[in-house]
């Protein structure tokens, strides 16, 4: 239930040590040494779909699906659930934790490839959460987007660190003190 925030200049190893963490890179064939443990259990140990619920990532590339805000956040809980008792309640509730149901209520079929870079956003974080997950991880979360947006998103991982332990990366030190409850540099 904090936020560590990785710093470092472009080319450092940030999104790699990110892929370390949440698994993908292995998965992609690259190699560590060394353990990364969640709750006790060594992640080499874990099975993928384990631990893609328990650790959550939000590339800096991540965009929504091309397909209705409903069903951005319906995907990933039918694919580990199977069928959504109580869609709309859960619908809402993902929208509600991410400052975006006011703005959406009246049409969740709509495309989400029709919202705002800010609202694209929190709407792909509603998504993260669909897994339940222990740990969300952030590659670069605002660095496509303006200051306000910006601000927005940043209030929303404060709040969200409240239940979640956050793993961000940027190239803002500015932001990292001010919502970085611990950072780390790494240097090239």
């Amino acid at each position: 239930n904090e936020i560590l925030c990785i710093m470092g200049s472009s080319g450092c190893g940030k999104s790699t040590l990110l892929s370390l963490i949440n698994g993908f890179l292995t998965e992609n064939g690259g190699e560590y040494t060394g353990d990364v443990i969640l709750n006790g259990k060594n992640i080499r140990s874990m099975k993928p779909l384990q631990l893609r619920r328990s650790i959550s990532t939000l590339f800096q590339d991540s965009k929504p699906f091309p397909l209705s805000i409903e069903n951005n956040i319906l995907y990933p809980i039918e694919f580990y659930e199977g069928k959504v008792k109580n869609r709309k309640e859960r619908i809402s509730n993902y929208l509600k934790d991410v400052n975006l149901y006011n703005e959406v209520k009246d049409d969740f079929k709509m495309s989400a490839l029709k919202l705002s870079g800010g609202q694209k956003q929190r709407l792909c974080i509603a998504r993260m959460l669909t897994t339940d997950p222990d740990i969300l991880i952030f590659d670069e979360p605002c660095s496509s987007l303006d200051m306000e947006n910006t601000l927005i998103i940043e209030k929303l991982i404060k709040r969200l660190s409240e239940k979640y332990t956050v793993i961000l990366t940027t190239h803002n030190e500015e932001q990292a003190k001010r919502i970085a409850d611990r950072t780390i540099l790494i240097g090239k």
